[in-house]
């Protein structure tokens, strides 16, 4: 009875042994390890996940493994490569390992939540989450780095902004701007000027937004309205400008007169105005003449302070002539100058000789006929 069960106890303990052996063999052959070290991201729709898989064979034989991805969502896209290949099968050397690029697509139009997927390869599973952060949809995102700009009136405001289509499908958007009459607003995709720009999904387009106030305009900020549509989706921007006023101003004589008479040697006064027409304070206006060689150009006062908008200053200029200034007519130009903008008025003098001059003259001619008639009596006779 011993040895009978003795016999039996020696034959579970072979077949236990044989099927333990069994076991392992099973494990070793399929003895594939898959690693990456970022399990769970979060991350919002329209985005892609990038992951680095090793494949790794821990078993003593060389493992040929078939890839596949399980569990996926349908709409959403991935690629799977070794190096530059799609690949669904890979060969590992014992103790080595393949490393895999999976990049997952999430779309734009997704619920938030955990999504779970797997990463199969030689009988090895590796579950991955991601997380989506918040709630997808369809739309489009307009936006600028900087949406304020400052400069005068004279001034071209360009604003350099991001259109984002965030929709699953190709768009052509509509490039428009609600303004006041009198702005120019033109838009530039990539650059090149255009009223509509055609984006891919899930792709950004740079675009330029030049901007130019309308003439005279007066200083203050101004909101400029832009808008990006389809018929499906829409987009909106508000830029600021922020004008400063308008450097101008005109230079001329009360009467409108720009001309006058003097006689060589002597100097005559002119008044000038010099009017603001700008909306911007005009600072540190100073006065000088391109004059002819010996003339001489004077002004009282030699420089205004500051003249506000739509109001004058008034100048009075002092000519005077070269003394040997022959007769004929000259031109002066008067340049009234500020840091931000300039006039410029040109005079033109006609010169006259001295009268005294023109009366020796004729007393030259009288004397020149007394000598001849004196002569004619005196030695006509004979």
């Amino acid at each position: 009875m011993l040895t009978r069960t003795l016999v039996i106890r020696m034959l579970l303990s072979s077949i236990i042994g044989i099927i333990t052996f069994s076991g392992q063999s099973i494990i070793a052959s399929d003895n594939i390890e898959l690693y990456t070290p970022n399990t769970k991201i979060s991350i919002p729709p329209g985005e892609s996940v990038s992951y680095n898989i090793d494949v790794i064979n821990k078993s003593q034989v060389t493992k040929k493994c078939n890839i596949s991805i399980t569990d996926i969502p349908k709409i959403w896209n991935y690629s799977l490569k070794s190096g530059a290949y799609n690949i669904q099968q890979i060969s590992i050397l014992p103790g080595e390992k393949k490393t895999l690029s999976l990049k997952i697509e999430i779309p734009l139009k997704v619920n938030k939540g955990n999504y779970y997927f797997n990463v199969n390869a030689g009988g090895a599973t590796l579950k991955l989450i991601i997380n989506v952060s918040k709630q997808g949809s369809y739309k489009t995102e307009f936006t600028s780095e900087q949406a304020n700009m400052e400069g005068h009136s004279k001034s071209t405001f360009s604003f350099k902004t991001n259109l984002k289509n965030r929709t699953g499908e190709k768009q052509l958007y509509s490039l428009k701007s609600k303004t006041p009459r009198g702005w120019r607003v033109t838009f530039k995709p990539d650059y090149k000027q255009a009223t509509s720009v055609e984006i891919e999904p899930n792709k950004t387009k740079i675009i330029t937004i030049d901007i130019t106030p309308p003439q005279n305009i007066s200083a203050g900020i101004y909101k400029i309205p832009v808008t990006a549509m389809t018929n499906f989706t829409s987009a909106d921007l508000e830029l600021e400008v922020v004008v400063t006023g308008s450097y101008e101003m005109e230079m001329n004589t009360p009467s409108g007169l720009v001309s006058t008479r003097i006689t060589a040697g002597s100097e005559k006064k002119t008044e000038l105005i010099i009017t603001n027409t700008g909306s911007a304070l005009l600072s540190d206006v100073k006065l000088n003449a391109s004059k002819p060689s010996g003339w001489e150009v004077t002004f009282e006062p030699k420089e205004v302070t500051s003249i506000e908008s739509g109001k004058q200053a008034n100048i009075v200029a002092t000519i005077k002539a070269a003394k040997k200034a022959i007769a004929g007519d000259y031109v002066t130009h008067i340049n009234a100058t500020t840091p931000e903008v300039s006039s410029k008025l040109t005079f033109r003098v006609s010169v006259k000789t001295s009268m005294i001059w023109g009366w020796v003259g004729i007393l030259i001619i009288f004397i020149a006929i007394g000598s001849i008639i004196y002569l004619f009596r005196k030695y006509g006779r004979r």
